[in-house]
């Protein structure tokens, strides 16, 4: 009968990261909440996952998803993994994360389903293992948004309230996000697999992320070195399509940084308004490690700690594996540097390359941050010819420009209506507005109502859509506001 259940609900687990070697991982008894209430479930989500929507908001499957019960099939484990923060390495692990198990999903995609503030494991380090209600729900509106703006991303399927409250500067109530991903591997799980200092279990490691990952490099002549290559290539894509919609990571530690090349952990994150490269919300970033200018160095810079983990696996003789690393390494400015420039291009509408194009783009951005211009509103106001009614648009360096751009528009063999059309597909009308984020967490953690992240979900879901009704969601902050400020969510 409970199998039947099972089915109905449409679990299918087969859960792959269990069968590595214990190091990786330690079995844990789930920790049930007095009172778990479903609060927003990702429907469209739930049925690629090959999940009965219905059953999902039943009171049985509300247990599930608040980690009370662990469905038939599922791992109920915690993930060990080290990392950098803030350039220090510490050893880490799922402090307050259950996974639940690996879905296969009818297209025959393997996803983990994870459960995010599930309680204590044997990696808290003294925390409760808790999580409240507003940091959950900004993970899912900030992934779901990226989802929608075509970054790669893990996604949100659902957040329960637990019945109990979690004790932080306040009493606030606490929550327990459910994340999908393609995995929760990260760069900082290679770091704890060399610390351990067994060079077989890196192996293992390594040989089981490519199967699941990377499974066309698995016959190569050297799949290590064509791990690291390919992992670089993923982190240049992604990082480039941050940068290019002001998207700010806010704590890029390596454990925060996945092999599958999906953007995770959306803590003190947060979008840029005025453009200024300098950029930083998170309150514990104080030197500014982590601000939008520095994003591609630190991406390059985890990726190296990643290669001196693989170094052992590159080659046997240590100079070599050194030597093979660095020529890695070396090239994810190059790819970055590509990526980002093929993507400004299109957000100005240009098909293909000229020479003056860097140039063209390093004037625009100089004029934004002299004028304190609105990053995403201004590629709109190009995209639909509305460069009026500010300071920039009414300065001579900007009509000087604005003639050198529409002559290079027209050197290119496509149309005008082609570049628009290429334009309205590459920038965004709608981002998750940092004030329009807090109204909605507001207006669900203090007084239960959560139409307001429902209506702004609605709108995410298609940021490229041109329409009027959307204006609303356009608006950055008023200035009188302040600077905007985020915390490492628990």
């Amino acid at each position: 009968m409970k199998e039947n259940k099972e089915q109905e609900m449409g679990w299918k687990f087969d859960n792959s990261y269990a069968r590595l070697p214990q190091s990786f991982f330690s079995k844990i008894s789930v920790n049930p909440v007095a009172s778990p209430s479903l609060v927003i479930l990702n429907k469209t989500l739930a049925t690629s996952l090959g999940l009965n929507v219905d059953y999902l908001q039943s009171k049985e499957a509300v247990e599930v998803l608040a980690g009370n019960k662990v469905p038939q099939g599922g791992a109920a484990l915690a993930q060990a993994y080290a990392g950098h923060q803030f350039g220090h390495i510490n050893m880490l692990g799922d402090g307050r994360a259950l996974l639940l198990g690996e879905q296969v999903t009818p297209a025959g995609n393997r996803v983990d389903i994870q459960l995010k503030g599930s309680g204590r494991t044997p990696y808290s380090r003294g925390g409760d293992g808790r999580a409240t209600l507003g940091p959950m729900l900004r993970e899912y509106i900030i992934s779901e948004a990226m989802h929608g703006l075509g970054i790669p991303t893990t996604r949100s399927l659902a957040v329960v309230t637990t019945g109990e409250e979690v004790i932080r500067e306040k009493v606030l109530p606490g929550a327990i996000l459910t994340r999908v991903a393609a995995s929760h591997i990260r760069v900082g799980t290679f770091q704890y697999a060399r610390g351990i200092g067994k060079i077989e279990e890196l192996k293992i490691l390594a040989e089981y992320t490519i199967k699941r990952h990377y499974p066309t490099i698995e016959d190569e002549e050297n799949p290590y070195l064509s791990l690291l290559q390919e992992v670089i290539k993923r982190q240049a894509q992604l990082i480039a399509k941050w940068q290019l919609v002001g998207f700010i990571h806010g704590v890029m530690n390596t454990d925060n940084m996945t092999i599958s090349g999906e953007t995770i952990d959306y803590g003190p994150c947060a979008f840029m308004d005025t453009y200024d490269p300098a950029t930083v919300f998170s309150s514990i970033d104080r030197e500014g490690r982590y601000s939008y200018k520095n994003q591609p160095y630190i991406g390059g810079w985890n990726l190296a700690r990643f290669a001196e983990t693989l170094l052992p696996l590159l080659h046997e003789d240590e100079d070599e594996a050194i030597k093979l690393a660095q020529e890695a390494i070396s090239n994810f400015t190059t790819l970055y540097h590509m990526n980002w420039q093929k993507g400004m291009r299109e957000k100005l509408g240009l098909f293909n390359e000229e020479i003056e194009d860097e140039a063209l783009i390093d004037q625009l951005l100089g004029m934004m941050e002299k004028y304190h211009a609105d990053y995403t509103n201004t590629f709109v106001a190009l995209t639909l010819d509305k460069v009026k009614g500010t300071d920039m648009f009414a300065s001579e360096a900007f009509i000087s420009w604005n003639k050198r751009w529409q002559e290079r528009l027209e050197r290119q063999e496509e149309t005008i209506e082609d570049a628009k059309e290429l334009m309205k597909k590459s920038n965004p009308v709608v981002i998750p507005r940092n004030h329009k984020v807090e109204e909605a967490l507001e207006a669900a953690v203090e007084n239960r109502d959560y139409s307001v992240i429902e209506n702004l979900l609605k709108v995410l879901v298609n940021p490229y859509e041109y329409t009027l009704e959307r204006e609303d969601y356009c608006k950055p902050a008023d200035p009188s506001a302040g600077n905007y400020q985020t915390y490492c969510g628990t």
